[in-house]
Protein backbone atom coordinates (compact mmCIF):
# COMPACT_ATOMS: atom_id res chain seq x y z
CA UNK A 1 0.00 0.00 0.00
CA UNK A 2 2.77 2.75 1.11
CA UNK A 3 4.59 1.82 -2.58
CA UNK A 4 1.53 2.69 -4.20
CA UNK A 5 0.52 5.81 -2.65
CA UNK A 6 4.41 7.03 -3.07
CA UNK A 7 3.85 6.34 -7.02
CA UNK A 8 0.45 7.70 -6.94
CA UNK A 9 2.13 10.86 -5.27
CA UNK A 10 5.12 10.60 -7.43
CA UNK A 11 2.76 11.07 -10.91
CA UNK A 12 0.98 13.92 -9.14
CA UNK A 13 3.90 15.75 -8.96
CA UNK A 14 5.13 14.69 -11.94
CA UNK A 15 1.78 16.03 -13.78
CA UNK A 16 1.95 19.09 -11.35
CA UNK A 17 4.73 19.55 -12.72
CA UNK A 18 4.18 19.21 -16.33
CA UNK A 19 1.19 21.36 -16.01
CA UNK A 20 3.39 24.12 -14.76
CA UNK A 21 5.90 23.91 -17.53
CA UNK A 22 2.93 23.82 -19.94
CA UNK A 23 1.09 26.63 -18.40
CA UNK A 24 4.32 28.56 -17.95
CA UNK A 25 5.51 28.23 -21.58
CA UNK A 26 1.59 29.53 -22.89
CA UNK A 27 2.88 32.71 -22.16
CA UNK A 28 2.89 33.50 -18.37
CA UNK A 29 4.69 37.04 -19.45
CA UNK A 30 3.78 40.20 -17.84
CA UNK A 31 0.93 41.96 -19.15
CA UNK A 32 1.54 45.07 -21.12
CA UNK A 33 1.04 47.56 -18.39
CA UNK A 34 2.87 45.46 -15.99
CA UNK A 35 5.61 45.49 -17.90
CA UNK A 36 5.64 48.96 -19.22
CA UNK A 37 5.55 50.01 -15.48
CA UNK A 38 8.37 47.41 -14.92
CA UNK A 39 10.47 49.14 -17.56
CA UNK A 40 9.77 52.77 -16.77
CA UNK A 41 10.53 51.81 -13.11
CA UNK A 42 14.25 50.82 -14.53
CA UNK A 43 14.77 53.56 -16.91
CA UNK A 44 13.46 56.65 -14.92
CA UNK A 45 16.72 56.44 -12.28
CA UNK A 46 19.00 55.64 -15.31
CA UNK A 47 17.72 58.73 -17.47
CA UNK A 48 18.49 61.09 -14.13
CA UNK A 49 21.79 59.37 -13.87
CA UNK A 50 22.58 59.88 -17.26
CA UNK A 51 21.24 63.78 -16.93
CA UNK A 52 23.46 64.00 -14.42
CA UNK A 53 26.55 62.74 -15.69
CA UNK A 54 26.22 64.55 -18.55
CA UNK A 55 25.88 67.78 -16.75
CA UNK A 56 29.06 67.02 -14.97
CA UNK A 57 30.64 65.57 -18.28
CA UNK A 58 29.89 68.98 -19.56
CA UNK A 59 31.43 71.17 -16.48
CA UNK A 60 34.30 68.97 -16.52
CA UNK A 61 35.35 69.90 -20.22
CA UNK A 62 35.09 73.39 -19.51
CA UNK A 63 36.15 73.65 -15.53
CA UNK A 64 39.72 74.82 -14.99
CA UNK A 65 41.64 71.51 -14.03
CA UNK A 66 44.11 69.94 -14.79
CA UNK A 67 44.32 67.07 -17.36
CA UNK A 68 44.92 64.52 -14.79
CA UNK A 69 41.84 65.80 -12.54
CA UNK A 70 39.77 66.14 -15.89
CA UNK A 71 40.50 62.79 -16.61
CA UNK A 72 40.30 61.30 -12.77
CA UNK A 73 36.78 62.77 -12.72
CA UNK A 74 35.61 61.96 -16.67
CA UNK A 75 36.62 58.55 -16.05
CA UNK A 76 34.25 58.29 -12.62
CA UNK A 77 31.27 59.73 -14.65
CA UNK A 78 31.58 57.18 -17.50
CA UNK A 79 32.24 54.39 -15.46
CA UNK A 80 29.10 55.50 -13.53
CA UNK A 81 26.92 56.17 -16.46
CA UNK A 82 28.13 52.45 -17.52
CA UNK A 83 27.19 51.15 -14.10
CA UNK A 84 23.71 52.93 -14.52
CA UNK A 85 23.12 51.73 -18.10
CA UNK A 86 24.09 47.66 -16.63
CA UNK A 87 21.38 48.30 -14.01
CA UNK A 88 18.75 49.62 -16.60
CA UNK A 89 19.31 46.66 -18.74
CA UNK A 90 19.68 44.26 -16.00
CA UNK A 91 15.99 45.27 -14.67
CA UNK A 92 14.35 45.51 -18.04
CA UNK A 93 15.51 41.99 -18.14
CA UNK A 94 14.16 41.29 -15.02
CA UNK A 95 10.97 42.45 -16.32
CA UNK A 96 10.52 39.60 -18.53
CA UNK A 97 8.68 39.54 -21.39
CA UNK A 98 5.84 41.28 -22.15
CA UNK A 99 2.41 39.34 -23.16
CA UNK A 100 1.84 40.90 -26.39
CA UNK A 101 2.97 40.34 -30.19
CA UNK A 102 6.86 40.54 -30.95
CA UNK A 103 7.28 40.38 -27.15
CA UNK A 104 10.06 38.72 -27.13
CA UNK A 105 11.35 41.15 -29.74
CA UNK A 106 10.72 44.09 -28.08
CA UNK A 107 12.21 43.23 -24.85
CA UNK A 108 15.36 41.73 -26.46
CA UNK A 109 15.21 45.43 -28.61
CA UNK A 110 15.25 47.21 -24.88
CA UNK A 111 18.31 45.30 -23.25
CA UNK A 112 19.88 45.33 -26.51
CA UNK A 113 20.20 48.92 -26.22
CA UNK A 114 21.31 49.38 -23.03
CA UNK A 115 23.72 47.01 -23.96
CA UNK A 116 25.23 49.01 -26.39
CA UNK A 117 24.99 51.93 -24.72
CA UNK A 118 26.70 50.53 -21.65
CA UNK A 119 29.56 49.44 -23.87
CA UNK A 120 29.86 52.89 -25.38
CA UNK A 121 30.51 54.08 -21.80
CA UNK A 122 32.36 51.82 -21.19
CA UNK A 123 34.45 52.45 -24.47
CA UNK A 124 34.36 56.09 -23.59
CA UNK A 125 36.02 55.79 -20.30
CA UNK A 126 38.74 53.17 -21.11
CA UNK A 127 39.34 55.76 -23.96
CA UNK A 128 40.03 58.62 -21.70
CA UNK A 129 41.60 56.46 -19.07
CA UNK A 130 44.16 55.44 -21.77
CA UNK A 131 45.12 59.62 -22.64
CA UNK A 132 48.66 60.62 -21.74
CA UNK A 133 48.07 63.80 -19.33
CA UNK A 134 51.48 65.65 -19.73
CA UNK A 135 50.21 67.68 -22.70
CA UNK A 136 46.84 69.35 -22.08
CA UNK A 137 45.87 70.47 -25.72
CA UNK A 138 46.75 66.63 -26.76
CA UNK A 139 44.40 65.49 -23.86
CA UNK A 140 41.54 67.57 -24.15
CA UNK A 141 42.06 66.72 -27.96
CA UNK A 142 41.58 62.89 -27.21
CA UNK A 143 38.59 63.62 -24.93
CA UNK A 144 36.83 64.99 -27.33
CA UNK A 145 37.28 62.20 -29.63
CA UNK A 146 36.05 60.27 -27.24
CA UNK A 147 33.23 62.14 -26.37
CA UNK A 148 32.53 62.47 -30.01
CA UNK A 149 32.70 58.51 -30.72
CA UNK A 150 30.86 58.04 -27.73
CA UNK A 151 27.61 60.39 -28.90
CA UNK A 152 28.09 58.49 -32.55
CA UNK A 153 27.77 55.04 -30.57
CA UNK A 154 24.92 56.44 -28.25
CA UNK A 155 22.98 57.79 -31.63
CA UNK A 156 23.64 54.77 -33.21
CA UNK A 157 22.57 52.75 -30.63
CA UNK A 158 18.62 53.63 -30.57
CA UNK A 159 16.01 50.90 -30.40
CA UNK A 160 14.29 50.63 -33.97
CA UNK A 161 10.51 50.68 -32.81
CA UNK A 162 9.46 50.96 -36.40
CA UNK A 163 8.79 47.06 -36.80
CA UNK A 164 7.50 46.68 -33.38
CA UNK A 165 4.14 48.06 -33.16
CA UNK A 166 2.75 46.82 -30.45
CA UNK A 167 -0.50 49.25 -29.90
CA UNK A 168 -1.15 47.31 -26.23
CA UNK A 169 2.27 48.48 -25.49
CA UNK A 170 1.86 51.88 -26.66
CA UNK A 171 -1.23 52.29 -24.56
CA UNK A 172 0.55 51.10 -21.54
CA UNK A 173 3.59 53.61 -21.82
CA UNK A 174 0.81 56.32 -22.52
CA UNK A 175 -1.02 55.26 -19.28
CA UNK A 176 0.60 53.45 -16.32
CA UNK A 177 2.10 56.36 -14.32
CA UNK A 178 5.68 54.75 -13.85
CA UNK A 179 6.05 56.13 -17.43
CA UNK A 180 5.29 59.95 -16.55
Amino acid sequence: MRTCRATAVGKLTVVLATLTLVVAGCGGGPSPRAWAASVCSALAPWRSEISRLTSSTDQQMTAQTTPAQAKENLVRLFEGAEQASETARRKVEEAGVPETEHGEEISAGFRSTLAKMRDAYGRAGDAIDGLDTGEPTEFYDGVRAAVEALNKEYDASGLDTSRLNSEELKRAFDEVPECH
